[in-house]
């Protein structure tokens, strides 16, 4: 049986560090998009519960396939297993990225020329 990959994907999302893991990670049909597939939670015993993990679960609940934009994905990891999803403050230094597009027009006002 060919070992399962589990990728652990942290992205960020309205001032919140998302870190959630994943059997399927790829460019997807979206362009500019990530697309995580299949995720998968810590196994739970039924008397001690995470509350982040409890939160992180049912945002994603019924979900099947996340497109993340290009620019809030931190960084993509291959993991041997995978470890407890999370919901974290944000903790950037005192510089900001300013968001750009990962496509440009020419310049001018978008007219063929004559």
């Amino acid at each position: 049986m060919p070992p399962s990959h589990i990728y652990k994907v942290m992205f960020v999302n309205q001032g919140k560090t998302y870190e959630v893991y994943a059997r399927k990670v790829s460019h997807g049909n979206l362009f500019g998009f990530i697309e995580i597939e299949e995720l998968v939670f810590g196994e739970r015993s039924t008397v001690v519960l995470d509350p982040g993990e409890e939160r992180i679960k049912s945002e994603f609940e019924g979900v099947k396939r996340s497109y993340l934009p290009l620019h809030s994905v931190l960084r993509i990891d291959e993991v041997r297993k995978g470890g407890v999803s999370k919901i974290s403050a944000y903790e950037g230094g005192n510089v900001a990225q300013f968001p750009m597009p990962v496509y440009s027009q020419p310049a001018g006002d978008g007219a063929p020329k004559k």
